[in-house]
């Protein structure tokens, strides 16, 4: 793995908001626990927590995540004797623009393959979308807030990536680029320098593209703090020092056995496989929201939670990066809706939500009881 090394000389570290920062820790030890419970096969619910019974919640690990482990199974590590390397990062970078598996999959259906860059030449690979937003009614996801602007003279979105795909790959060699980078901060400012290629959008891409064999850099080497994780640091923190937020984000990841330890929280990782940057920074946006409900009393640009967790549909044939060496983590098995799964119970939903005014003793309480 190329890997560089990362220092923090501060002299002013960050200033902890006591019982909101435990709870960082503390939602990633029940949240990470709850995953593990599912993928042994028990029952709803697979917590005690209320808040993770009814909200939906990301996994702890980013490559857990539905959409990252198709990514990483069916895009990074797809079979393809046709697919090149710099077909690889066009498709790794494409598929996380639209983040949607029912478009990609469409459009691999169309193709006859997957989309490779001769597609991007041709037009094959405008045209396939296309139909596919004809059929599908949409092409993108909401997960992430992608540029909107008409950066390439189209009114259209999908219109103005496939022309951004073909300045990026047919023009601009970034391909060639980013196989040659020599750091995952490198990649990332590669990524950013195109039009409608946002930070977080860049340094989200260069993870997906760090996971397939192409690049192989620590996680640990960069971060960047997307607006959900700049939300989390604002409650976790009352001021960040010196330190930058990425430079937290990291420090973070560089404590985190002192901290499960001193808390006597269970932790064991992703299969054996520690925090990293990435996660770290999910983990801030992830408090984010789980603070709406546990913390209602902390000023937020945002009031409430949208999702309510609703089960999946499926299993998940759980698949990593083999770099990493987890082994065989096994089948992750399709859930029934938290509302189902509850039904029959004394104290269903209910117990979910606490009055507003006891949310917060229940938070903070909890963690030291």
């Amino acid at each position: 793995m190329n890997q560089s090394p990362k220092h923090f000389i501060r002299r002013s570290p960050p200033q902890m908001r006591e019982g909101v920062y435990e709870l960082y820790w503390t939602f990633a030890s029940r949240r990470q626990a709850a995953f593990e419970a599912r993928l042994n096969g028990q029952s709803q619910p697979w917590t005690t927590d209320p808040i993770l019974q009814v909200y939906k919640f990301c996994n702890v690990f980013r490559a857990a995540d539905r959409v990252s482990q198709y990514m990483i199974r069916d895009v990074a590590y797809r079979q393809d004797a046709e697919t090149t390397a710099r077909d690889r990062v066009f498709q790794i970078t494409a598929f996380r623009t639209f983040s949607n598996i029912a478009t990609w999959e469409s459009v691999t259906a169309e193709l006859g393959g997957a989309p490779r860059l001769d597609h991007l030449r041709s037009g094959a690979f405008e045209r396939a979308l296309d139909r596919v937003k004809s059929y599908n009614g949409g092409l993108y996801t909401g997960a992430f807030i992608l540029c909107a602007n008409k950066a390439f003279g189209f009114d259209e979105k999908h219109r103005n990536h496939v022309a951004l795909f073909k300045h990026m790959f047919l023009e601009k060699a970034c391909a060639e680029r980013v196989l040659q980078a020599p750091s995952l901060k490198a990649v990332v400012e590669i990524l950013q320098s195109f039009p409608l290629m946002g930070p977080f959008m860049a340094y989200q891409t260069a993870i997906d593209l760090n996971y397939s064999e192409l690049l192989d850099f620590s996680e640990n080497d960069y971060t960047q703090a997307g607006p959900g994780a700049l939300r989390g640091l604002k409650k976790a923190f009352i001021d960040l020092g010196d330190f930058s937020p990425a430079d937290t984000i990291l420090w973070m990841a560089d404590r985190q056995e002192e901290e499960f330890r001193r808390l006597e929280l269970p932790f064991s990782g992703l299969f054996g496989r520690a925090l990293h940057g990435i996660d770290c920074q999910g983990l801030f946006c992830e408090l984010d929201k789980y603070c709406r409900e546990a913390v209602p009393t902390l000023a937020s640009a945002r009031s409430r939670i949208k999702a309510k967790y609703s089960g999946t549909e499926g299993d998940i044939e759980l698949f990593f990066p083999p770099k990493w060496q987890l082994g065989s983590p096994g089948l992750l098995p399709a859930s029934r809706s938290a509302t189902h799964a509850l039904q029959g119970k004394r104290t269903p939903l209910r117990m979910a939500k606490p009055a507003k005014a006891d949310r917060e003793a229940f938070a903070i309480a909890d963690l030291f009881a």
